[in-house]
């Protein structure tokens, strides 16, 4: 059987010498018993330690809030949010809160000010997040590590102050870092008051020799540091790694194959209510039909007409082709836009696998192209608007759809454009979770596809954007940037770009030049963000034409520097015979 992440948690926290704690720590461990045994996978265990800092009017409570928000608001955020993407918002939040209440509650910027240290345990990785002098260690073997650094600033032997901490400053820095996971793992999460007053050698021997019952260990790291004369409140949290998610391959595939792939479907065919109407598309890894359901109604008291979408027989034993296909109508479930297609809600036990979405009365972008070889430039902007939307829902997401092209569009009777098809969508949070598959074969089509994949490397949203480009130069030439593209030759292929305007002469310059940005070979030379792409493509990017201008001819513009070196070969080659052959 597959094992899930377990672990064993331990804590203590006092006042000490001081008459009022300001301290405050938290652990929550998803279980079965809180009936959220789910985000055990999906969001995995999160602690948190924070001390309220001494001089600020409203530490207490800085503490408190900033853990409790922290731990609730985390296994609030969507479940495609990798742990730093979930943590950096949530603290981002939390710092200009802070901040603000500081200074409306106590007239000072400093009004609520406190350290923050937190450990999230996802999968087989701990991803931790620090700000200011509270410390994380981790205890591996017999060897104990602090793995923060204090950001403090010392300005004599016995004066010193915090240089970071959360609702200190508007604008908030967090050390981030991951590390990976082992069985025996033992993490501590202290404030000063424990690791200022307990020498790390001390604290490692009360660790090693501390037992089982970590309570117990975190009372005594507690009490040692008491007995050495701390001067501060008194705080220790521990979790101890037991066992961590190791998938069955067994059990995995079982789990994906619960539901039989549907039998070949005819028109007329009824499979759990729907009645198929007729097959609109099919391919080596998928069938799409038409159906009615018969069990449900839509407007107007009319049978509801769906989407059917089947698995291909030929992947029946593929885990990794079974768990893409399952993963198109997670997506789409945790998708809202206008211009991404709609999955429909299960109302029914399903007796096959299959996708069930809405059904859109209209046409692919790629028979809109066919039926519209020439568009106008705006028709082409209104394009590209609508499916940076739908894209940029995805991204705020952190998923990538990785197989963008005039196919995967829908244009309906509005000219409302859907992106559909899901199957490729890379999904950030999901990623993080130990799985049996690995996703990296290339999924997307190749003609649209970012270099960067052939080549073995990552997608990015930047690799949408690409996809998009092409798009965009598609629609305004009825050609492709870098011309056909095959899969088998792509990781060796010199990508180079040959002007829009060279198949188009009326396409402006400035409409060029940010063309060539959005499929730039190099990720990191395209635009980082879609907007960008938008709005250089309605109004002149003066900056962006000039870069490009001032590029080698070779790289600007290949066909006319060809030309030119043809020029003079002929030039020169004429001017050899006529010297040769003078009398």
């Amino acid at each position: 059987m597959a094992r899930r992440l377990s672990v064993t948690t331990g804590q203590a926290s006092r006042a000490g010498v001081k008459p009022d704690n300001e301290d405050f720590l938290a652990c929550h461990v998803p279980s079965p018993a809180t009936g959220d045994d789910i985000q055990l996978d999906s969001k995995g265990i999160a602690l948190a330690i924070a001390d309220g800092m001494s001089g600020s009017d409203g530490g207490k409570e800085a503490s408190q809030v900033s853990v409790s928000q922290f731990i609730a608001d985390y296994y609030g955020t969507p479940e495609s949010w990798t742990v730093k993407q979930a943590a950096s918002k949530i603290l981002t939040a939390l710092n200009t809160w802070l901040y603000s209440q500081g200074q409306q509650k106590y007239g000072t910027a400093r009004g609520m000010v406190t350290t923050f240290s937190a450990v999230v345990l996802k999968s087989q990785t701990a991803h931790l997040f620090h700000v200011g002098d509270s410390r994380i260690y981790r205890l591996r073997g017999r060897d104990l590590a602090q793995l923060t650094r204090d950001h403090r600033v010392w300005i004599s032997a016995d004066q010193q102050y915090l240089s970071r901490a959360i609702g200190i400053d508007p604008h908030l820095e967090i050390d981030y870092q991951a590390r990976s996971l082992q069985v025996g793992d033992l993490f501590l999460l202290t404030t000063d008051g424990v690791h200022d007053f307990l020498p790390d050698r001390e604290m490692a021997g009360l660790l090693l020799a501390g037992g089982d019952d970590l309570d117990a260990v975190a009372e005594r790291l507690v009490q040692r540091a008491l007995e050495n004369g701390s001067t501060d409140n008194l705080s220790a949290l521990l979790v101890r790694i037991d066992a961590l998610p190791e998938p069955d391959h067994a059990e995995f595939y079982e789990r994906l194959t619960q539901l039989p792939f549907p039998p070949d479907l005819r028109p007329g065919h009824v499979m759990d209510g729907f009645r198929i109407i007729r097959e609109l598309n099919a391919s080596s890894r998928s069938q799409v039909y038409l159906a009615e359901d018969t069990l449900g109604s839509g407007r107007d008291g009319e049978r509801r007409l769906v989407v059917i979408k089947t698995p291909s027989v030929n992947y029946e034993d593929d885990p990794t082709y079974i768990d893409l296909f399952l993963h198109e109508e997670w997506v789409a479930k945790r998708l809202q836009s206008p211009h991404l297609i709609k999955v429909c809600a299960a109302d029914r036990r399903r007796s096959f696998l299959y996708t069930v979405v809405e059904y859109v009365r209209g046409q692919t972008l790629k028979q809109w192209m066919a039926d519209h070889p020439q568009p106008t430039l705006n028709q082409v902007r209104g394009t590209v608007d609508q499916i940076a939307r739908g894209l940029r829902a995805m991204h705020r997401l952190e998923m990538i759809h990785q197989d963008l092209k005039p196919d995967n569009i829908l244009i309906d009777e509005s000219n409302t454009l859907k992106i559909i098809d899901f199957g490729s969508t890379k999904i950030a949070g999901l990623a993080e979770i130990q799985s049996v598959v690995e996703h990296n074969r290339i999924v997307g089509t190749a003609n649209y596809t970012a270099p960067e994949y052939f080549k073995g490397g990552t997608g990015s949203n930047r690799s949408d954007i690409y996809s998009l480009g092409v798009i965009a130069y598609e629609m305004l030439t009825g050609r492709l940037p870098y011309g056909e593209v095959s899969p088998e030759r792509a990781a060796k292929k010199k990508f180079v770009y040959t002007p829009a305007r060279l198949h188009n002469p009326a396409v402006p310059d400035w409409v060029d030049a940010a063309l060539q940005k959005a499929v730039h070979p190099n990720p990191e030379r395209r635009y980082g963000l879609l907007s960008e792409f938008v709005a250089d493509l309605r109004h002149p990017n003066q900056g962006l034409l000039e870069q490009i201008n001032q590029q080698p001819l070779i790289e600007r513009n290949p066909l006319a520097f060809w030309r030119t070196v043809a020029a003079l070969e002929f030039l020169v080659i004429g001017g050899l015979l006529v010297y040769l052959l003078r009398p």
